[in-house]
C-alpha cells in the first residue's frame, strides 16, 4: 500500500505545480494589513476540492465587517476512514503577509515563476507548501481507492499572520464539536531544511507598541522642541537589555533562550528640517515558557518610564498581541511518533521533537488538550522578497502526510 500511494504523488507534480501557481495569483491578505481578506482564495479551492473528487466542503465563516463580505472563511472537508471515530487533521492557512518593497523582488510576487525544483511568489512557502502538500496527500488517497485507517480531515484557516482571531482560535471556540480528544493534529507550518524537527512546543510572545511624544520644532532651533526620534532610539537601545532579566535557557527550542527584538518603525516626519515629536516602534518579544509574561510587560513599561524621565518626553506602552505558550504535546504521542516514522520513511532521516519560537495556530489546540505537532520541510524563506520553495519538498512532505492516517 505506502509504495502505490507514494509513487502516486510522485506522479502529481504537474497538478502540485499548478495548485501553487493558482494560489500564488489569489493574494488573500487580511484587512490588518490593508488587504481584502481570504474570501476569493476560499472560493477557488471550495470549488477545486469539488472538482478534484473531494466531498462536501463546509466554510466556518467568523464575522469580521472590516472585509466587503462581511466575514473571514475558514473551509473543512473530511475523507472517511476505516475507523470514524476518529480523524487526522492537517491544518493550513490561506492569507499570506504583503510583498513589502517590491523593488526588492525579482519577479512579480503574485505570479508563480518556476525555476527547476524552486519555485517563486508570495506565499509559495509560507503556506502554500503545507496546504498544496494536504491536497496532493489526500487526492492521492481518493485516487487510488484507498480508505485510510481514520478520517483525514483538511482546514484552511484565514487570519494565521495576524492573530487568528478569525481563524483557527474562531473554530475552536465556536465549532470545537467537529474535535474529539483522541483526534490527531499536524500543523505544516514551520520546519527545518532537513526535515527532522517535529515541534512539539513553542515560546510565549508578546508584541508591544511604544508611542514616543515629544514636542516637534524646527530642526535649527532644538530647544524649543524634544525630540521623540532620540528618546525613541534610547528606548530601542534599551530592549537588548531585557535578555539579561530573563536569562533561563532551555535545550528543547533553538535557539534556546528568550529574544527581545525592536522591529517595525513607523514613519515621523516628512522634512528633514523638522524634528520629530511623535515616534511610534514596535517590539517582538518571544519569550520561554518558565515565564509569565506579565513580568516581561511590567518590565518593559518600566523601561518606558525610565527613558521618559531621562529625556522628558511621554512614553506609551501598549500590548498589541500577547500569547502564554500552551503546554507541549509529550514527546511520546501518538502523532510525534507517527509523524517520525513516516519522515523516517519518505526522507530517510531520524527525526527529532523539539521547541520553536514563532508562533502558530498549534497553540489553540494544545491549550485545549489535543495531541498537535507543527512539521514541514521549509527554505526558511517566509515573508522574505523573493520567497521560493520547493516543488520536491511539496510532495515528499505529501507523502508524510498520506502515510499519518494508516
Amino acid at each position: 500500500m505506502p509504495t502505490q500511494l507514494l509513487s502516486k504523488i510522485d506522479d502529481m507534480k504537474d497538478a502540485a505545480l499548478d495548485l501553487h501557481a493558482k494560489l500564488v495569483a489569489i493574494p488573500a491578505i487580511g484587512p490588518t494589513n490593508n488587504g481584502t481578506g481570504e474570501k476569493a482564495k476560499a472560493d477557488f479551492l471550495t470549488e477545486y476540492l469539488k472538482e478534484n473528487g473531494f466531498g462536501e466542503v463546509k466554510s466556518y465563516n467568523a464575522p469580521d465587517d472590516r472585509v466587503e463580505c462581511g466575514y473571514r472563511p475558514n473551509l473543512v472537508t473530511v475523507i472517511p476512514g476505516q475507523d470514524r471515530s476518529r480523524t487526522l487533521w492537517i491544518i493550513s492557512h490561506m492569507d499570506v503577509v504583503p510583498v513589502g518593497d517590491l523593488s526588492l523582488w525579482d519577479t512579480d510576487p503574485f505570479k508563480m515563476v518556476q525555476d527547476g525544483d524552486t519555485i517563486y511568489g508570495r506565499g509559495v512557502e509560507d503556506n502554500h507548501q503545507g496546504l498544496v502538500s494536504s491536497v496532493i496527500a489526500a487526492k492521492a488517497l481518493l485516487d487510488s481507492g484507498l480508505t485510510p485507517g481514520i478520517n483525514i480531515g483538511l482546514i484552511f484557516v484565514s487570519d494565521e499572520e495576524t492573530g487568528s482571531h478569525y481563524g483557527l482560535e474562531y473554530i475552536v471556540k465556536e465549532h470545537e464539536d467537529l474535535f474529539k480528544k483522541n483526534d490527531l493534529f499536524l500543523v505544516p507550518d514551520s520546519g527545518e531544511p532537513d526535515s527532522a524537527l517535529v515541534e512539539i512546543a513553542e515560546k510565549s510572545s508578546v508584541w508591544f507598541k511604544v508611542t514616543v511624544e515629544g514636542k516637534q520644532c524646527h530642526a535649527s532651533t532644538p530647544e524649543q522642541g524634544v525630540n521623540s526620534l532620540v528618546a525613541a532610539a534610547a528606548m530601542i537601545m534599551e530592549v537588548p537589555e531585557l535578555k539579561y532579566h530573563f536569562d533561563e535557557e532551555d535545550e528543547l527550542f533553538s535557539p534556546p533562550f528568550s529574544t527581545f527584538e525592536p522591529t517595525k518603525k513607523e514613519a515621523n516626519v516628512e522634512n528633514i528640517n523638522t524634528i520629530p515629536g511623535k515616534d511610534v516602534f514596535y517590539i517582538d518579544c518571544r519569550v520561554l515558557p518558565t515565564y509569565d509574561l506579565k513580568e516581561v510587560i511590567d518590565q518593559v513599561k518600566g523601561m518606558g518610564l525610565y527613558v521618559a524621565e531621562e529625556y522628558g518626553v511621554k512614553v506609551t506602552v501598549e500590548v498589541e498581541s500577547e500569547s502564554q505558550a500552551a503546554p507541549p504535546t509529550p514527546a511520546d504521542a501518538e502523532i510525534v511518533e507517527k509523524v517520525v516514522d513516516a519522515v523516517k520513511e519518505v526522507y530517510g532521516v531520524d527525526a527529532r521533537a523539539g521547541g520553536i519560537g514563532g508562533g502558530t495556530v498549534a497553540a489553540h489546540l494544545r491549550e485545549r488538550g489535543y495531541q498537535t505537532v507543527v512539521w514541514s520541510t521549509l527554505l526558511h524563506q517566509a515573508h522574505q522578497p523573493n520567497e521560493k520553495g520547493s516543488i520536491s519538498n511539496t510532495l515528499n512532505d505529501a507523502k508524510v502526510m498520506a502515510l499519518l492516517p494508516f
